[in-house]
């Protein structure tokens, strides 16, 4: 009996739980089988014409059929090649509304499905990527056939993995979506129905599919041979749970306001000629050779970002904050930018491995390097806010990149005074000194530039050859 490939045979760790195919790494390529068991399902997507739809729509990813050897011959029946996605996320890393987005987009390739014959048999939320701005089902194999009484199996699954985290973040706190990297085959509805303040039980989608879903499950036998047996559900009302889906989804709300950072631009201390020399700075430091795909760590609302993408290169803007991050993805919908991914993501808690063998999520070193890494206005909150020596950082910015444009700001800047304001300064190597010998101990540096009208200065530089990065180790990356 043919049995699953490990990582070694170039099996992707994150695709093993579906019985239908998997996707594997040859050479630099992705591929995914499709196995024999799956044929009837596949030869239907692609003959239906939902498979046209939904990649005209720009729905689902694209893939065209390669001749390339199968990683399992015995049990293919072919090979498919997905277009590529420039950088992997997940859900704990998404915004309110790229959550909701991804939500809404699920659940309409869901109700397209049926008027083709075939249903959404999974509706997990790692299914879907952002790429060019939007949202995108990057699993081929999720269709099965519909078949007339039969009801939605992933009505559970999207529950769980969309409903639930997005009404916490509306109804409670947008910090309570990290409880998905806890519970990564989406939260319990139980655990949310606790979480959510007693108003929600008047929202009727809420109580209806989230509330009393709860409910049904807590009363559920334990035993799988006690199981209830399924109740026949017409296309009309398959449709219709569809449908009050989208609607409850729709009306949920989350409106940043009050977080940290949010605001950072309107408060920042830089003059009108500082902030438009430092982007002249940047810009001709990402000129001296290919960025390559941008990493900008703690880059809030993104207008740093936004010069390596007007390069025409890639870029993730990362931050902790949730109304920052909200706001550079609005505006990346609204702009219709296709190459600036916004994420969330804490620095001192960067996301883990995480999953079976901790290998099906990859931790975020494991998805780099990236060709530059920009930290601005960053190292003083890590030294000073979070007490984290600067060497300890150098050699994290190092394992971020290849290329590093990082910015040093010196004690006597208002922004670091208003850090020490409420504690002992502790810090006696915080000066250009001390960080110009940390960072050369795993950097070269290529250049320097001050920012006029203030003590900061911005760096151009390498990253010492000969180092091993997480993302080679894991996937045989670059």
């Amino acid at each position: 009996m043919a049995t699953l490939p490990t990582m070694t045979d170039g099996a992707h760790p994150a695709s093993f739980r579906d019985p239908s195919g998997f996707l594997y790494r040859k050479g630099t390529g992705l591929f995914r089988q499709v196995n024999r068991a799956y044929q009837p399902q596949y030869d239907a997507l692609m003959a239906s014409g939902l498979y046209q739809y939904l990649t005209e729509k720009g729905r689902l990813i694209p893939h065209r059929e390669s001749k390339t050897e199968p990683l399992l011959p015995a049990s293919a029946y072919k090979v498919i090649q997905p277009d590529p996605v420039p950088f992997i996320s997940y859900p704990y890393e998404w915004c309110f509304s790229q959550l909701k987005d991804a939500a809404l987009l699920t659940l309409r390739i869901a109700k397209a499905a049926v008027r083709y014959g075939m249903t959404l048999k999974d509706a997990s939320a790692y299914n879907i990527q952002f790429r060019e701005g939007k949202p995108v089902l990057i699993d081929t194999l999720s269709f099965d056939m519909y078949i007339e009484g039969e009801p939605w199996d992933a009505y559970r699954q999207f529950c769980q993995h969309f409903l639930a985290p997005l009404a916490l973040m509306a109804h409670a706190d947008a910090r309570l979506s990290q409880l998905m990297r806890a519970y990564i085959d989406g939260i319990p509805l139980t655990l949310a129905a606790r979480l959510l303040p007693m108003r929600t039980r008047f929202n009727p989608g809420l109580m209806l599919h989230l509330h009393a879903h709860a409910g049904m499950q807590a009363k559920q036998p334990r035993s799988p041979g006690a199981a209830r047996p399924k109740k026949a559900v017409g296309r009309t009302a398959f449709l219709g749970l569809i449908e009050s889906l989208q609607s409850t989804v729709r009306h949920l709300q989350w409106k940043p306001a009050g977080t940290d950072w949010g605001e950072y631009y309107e408060a920042t201390n830089y003059s009108e000629r500082s902030f438009l020399a430092k982007q002249e700075r940047i810009r001709e430091f990402l000129g001296r050779n290919d960025p390559g795909m941008v990493w900008d760590l703690g880059g809030n609302t993104g207008a740093f970002s936004r010069i390596a993408v007007e390069k025409g290169n890639d870029a993730v803007c990362f931050d902790s904050d949730y109304g920052a991050v909200e706001k550079n993805y609005l505006s990346v919908k609204a702009q219709k930018e296709t190459r600036l991914l916004p994420l969330i993501l804490d620095l001192t808690n960067p996301s883990p491995a995480l999953g079976w063998e901790n290998r099906e999520r990859d931790s975020l070193l494991a998805r780099g390097p990236a060709g530059t890494v920009l930290a601005l206005a960053l190292v003083h909150h890590l030294a000073i806010g979070n007490n984290l020596p600067l060497g300890r950082i150098a050699e994290f910015l190092a394992c971020c990149g290849k290329r590093l444009i990082v910015e040093f700001i010196p004690k006597e800047d208002s922004q670091v005074q208003r850090l020490l304001s409420t504690r002992k300064d502790i810090f006696p190597d915080y000066t250009r000194e001390g960080f110009e010998a940390a960072f050369q101990s795993v950097f070269q540096i290529e250049g320097s530039a001050p920012i006029p009208e203030s003590a900061r200065i911005l760096f151009l530089m390498k990253a010492k050859p000969d180092r091993a990065y997480a993302g080679d180790l894991v996937t045989g990356g670059t």
